[in-house]
């Protein structure tokens, strides 16, 4: 197919308001998920201070994260004091059964041997249960938020999945996704018979019910024991087609070993079937997916899937004077602007900018297997911030922007609506419950791109328009 995509490299070399977050941001929203769980930054406390302050303007929910915090000492001589009192601390005030470390930019670049730290410390407390540790590399200056999150679920399946007995079970590795849409496919494995290992599950943890007291370990996430069970699994399904292959640690070039997600590395150590396909955003992603599980279960699709299928598409013919030919922004992860860009042309709307602070290539080379030559080109920009997207944007003639809260500067002065998807949602209530997933998840996403589009011709008639 000759190329329709147009890529758009940045001209300097300092990041100016960059289109990611950082890698333990990621590896926190990992260890989220699973179940009495606390992660520790071993670092300085401002990186967990940060990563805090975002997961919770995001998900409206306490984020307890522990931190090492390193001093100029410590940055000199190492950190293993630090460490150490770190994980006495955390031990005696959680009593968690699972610490999450991830390390940041300082700790990396210093060169702390973690997993040193880690014997060291269970050689000094031999005669103490402690918590299982799982450590995972993700320094800021590798990686996006994204790539640090499927490094830490392989480094989560790495460290506990231990080969037993067969199950009928599938691991299901649901990737950057929101709590509803986790709450969702969970409710899809139970309708179709599978029984499912979820990792990470935040459903819970990151939307919790109404407390009457404080609990310092939210209820929710995957258990230690049930992890282990992923190891016996007769499959997995993981969604995603960049995962951790951007230059998070160990996936940068000259290091291809370790460039594997966490259901290869179960397909590789214990022969468990991998199924990988795209976020299942859209009727053919979904679609996709719904094939993978009629496979593994031997079902028929329940029929309120098969209802909500034909209502979807039955919503892009009643919308289709709505969207078709709009142009459209898109930015934020790789995965989900590719999943996005595929959705998006499903329903008429022609994606004119995908842009992401990712940086493994896979963007455009994506985009470019979907974009078919007829359509208006397709500038993509990878590796970028928002910056690069406020200077092509002005130029390239959208009429709506459809990714996360820090682009809305950007919409407000090209006067065009922001659909909010992705992560951070900080200037928005209830983004813990944006659903994206699925035929219903998509029908939820259409309808609020559709309305954003009408009411923007609303607001912008001098006329008034009751009736659109």
């Amino acid at each position: 197919m000759e190329s329709h995509i147009k890529i758009k490299k940045s001209s300097y070399t300092a990041t100016r308001n960059a289109c990611k977050l950082c890698s333990p941001l990621g590896a926190s929203m990992a260890f989220k998920g699973l179940k009495n769980c606390i992660t520790l930054i071993h670092g300085s406390q401002g990186c967990a201070t940060y990563i805090r302050r975002y997961l919770i303007s995001h998900f409206r929910e306490p984020f307890d994260i522990a931190s090492s915090s390193f001093s100029e000492e410590t940055a000199i001589f190492g950190g293993a004091k630090n460490f150490n009192d770190a994980i006495k601390n955390i031990i005696s005030q959680y009593n968690p059964e699972v610490i999450g470390i991830a390390t940041t930019c300082l700790s990396e670049t210093i060169g702390e041997d973690v997993k040193r730290l880690i014997r060291d410390y269970r050689s000094e407390n031999k005669d103490v249960k402690l918590p299982d540790f799982i450590h995972t590399s993700t320094p800021s200056y590798q990686g996006t938020h994204s790539e640090g999150y499927h490094e830490t679920v392989k480094s989560i399946i790495e460290t506990l999945a231990n080969k037993t007995c067969s199950n009928d079970a599938v691991n299901i590795f649901p990737g950057f996704v929101s709590p509803a849409d986790m709450r969702h496919l969970k409710q899809i494995f139970n309708r179709f018979g599978i029984k499912y290992i979820m990792v990470p599950d935040y459903s819970e943890s990151a939307d919790n019910p109404y407390w009457e007291e404080y609990k310092k370990l939210p209820e929710g996430g995957t258990s230690v024991d049930l992890i282990r069970e992923a190891a016996n699994a007769k499959a997995s399904i993981e969604f995603g087609h960049v995962f951790n292959r951007g230059t998070q640690t160990g996936s940068i070039k000259n290091h291809t070993k370790y460039n594997y997600t966490a259901g290869e590395y179960l397909s590789e150590r214990f022969s468990v079937v991998c199924f990988q396909c795209g976020l299942p955003i859209g009727v053919n992603e979904t679609d996709k997916f719904f094939d993978i599980l009629q496979k593994l279960s031997s079902r028929e699709i329940p029929e309120i899937y098969k209802k909500e299928r034909g209502r979807l598409i039955d919503s892009y013919v009643d919308g289709h004077k709505i969207m078709f030919g709009k142009r459209a922004i898109v930015y934020g992860e790789e995965d989900l602007v590719i999943a996005l860009t595929k959705f998006l042309s499903e329903t008429g709307i022609k994606v004119v900018l995908a842009i992401s602070g990712g940086n493994s290539g896979k963007l455009s080379s994506s985009l470019n297997e979907m974009i078919d030559s007829k359509e208006p080109v397709c500038t993509v920009s990878e590796d970028a911030d928002f910056e690069d997207l406020s200077e092509i944007a002005g130029n390239i003639g959208a009429d709506i922007m459809i990714g996360n809260s820090k682009g809305y500067y950007i919409a407000s002065s090209l006067k065009i609506p922001l659909v909010r998807v992705g992560f951070p949602v900080h200037d928005r209530f209830g983004a813990q419950r944006i659903s994206h997933l699925a035929y219903s998840g998509t029908q939820e996403l259409y309808d609020r791109i559709a309305n954003a589009l009408l009411e923007y011709k609303q607001e912008s008639s001098t006329v008034g328009y009751k009736y659109l």
